[in-house]
């Protein structure tokens, strides 16, 4: 399999951003949810909002995607609209961190006809994490659900076990849980497996490349474009 990934200011191009939000919703829906507040669409004219789009050779279909939104006074993390809900502490949680540059990873998800292949649980958290030091960012947050747990933690995240029961919430409806989780350390990422930090500094030190990569059904070729206009 063949794809391209690539990174970009959410307000440098609308039109992927609508096609990635009408996608992102289709796979929603088809686990049942109609609303998710990562799935607000607030953020399509923020210019501290960059999105991670997985596509054909051609762009005409999205695999997956996902979105760095950095937190701002004026607009808060989806995260914490979604665990405020469930568990107030958040909101103590994030005023602690919000003296440094801190964002969210958010509204991840890849199409059932790339199942498999990793895109939504490998190589969009690599390179969302790849891309925090070139923006800025100082501590990176995200809720992640039980099947890509794992290879969160493989890239550098912890659990916040101080939120919700041990860090687990009911998220985005009753039966499916998400997990909180940060990355506090992006520049050394001392939590990272060895195998995954290797692939992260490879695409911060080269953010144009081809390479072919191996996922858990198999080998794909990327094609990555991570070079953001700031």
């Amino acid at each position: 399999m063949v794809a391209k990934i690539r990174a970009f200011k959410s307000t440098e191009d609308t039109e992927a951003c609508l096609r990635y939000i009408d996608e992102h919703r289709k796979v929603l829906e088809a686990y049942g949810v109609k609303q998710v507040t990562s799935a607000n669409h607030d953020w399509l004219n923020d210019e501290n909002t960059f999105v991670i789009l997985v596509e054909s050779e051609d762009g005409e279909k999205i695999y997956g995607g996902t979105r760095l939104q950095v937190r701002q006074e004026t607009r808060k993390m989806p995260m914490e609209l979604a665990i405020a809900k469930k568990d107030e502490r958040i909101a103590s949680y994030v005023d602690e961190l919000k003296h440094e540059k801190i964002a969210e990873l958010c509204g991840a998800f890849n199409s059932k006809e790339v199942a498999g292949y990793g895109i939504g649980s490998v190589f969009l958290g690599r390179v969302g994490i790849a891309l925090t030091t070139g923006l800025g960012i100082k501590k990176l947050l995200a809720l992640c659900s039980p099947p890509t747990l794992r290879q969160c933690l493989r890239i550098g995240f912890e659990v916040i076990r101080t939120l919700g029961n041990n860090g687990a919430f009911y998220y985005p409806k009753e039966g499916l849980i998400a997990t909180a989780i940060i990355v506090s350390d992006l520049e050394q990422l001392p939590l990272a497996h060895e195998e995954e930090l290797k692939h992260i500094k490879r695409l911060r030190n080269s953010p144009v490349q081809f390479a072919v990569e191996q996922g858990p059904k198999g080998e794909i070729a990327l094609h990555y474009d991570l070079n953001i206009k700031i």
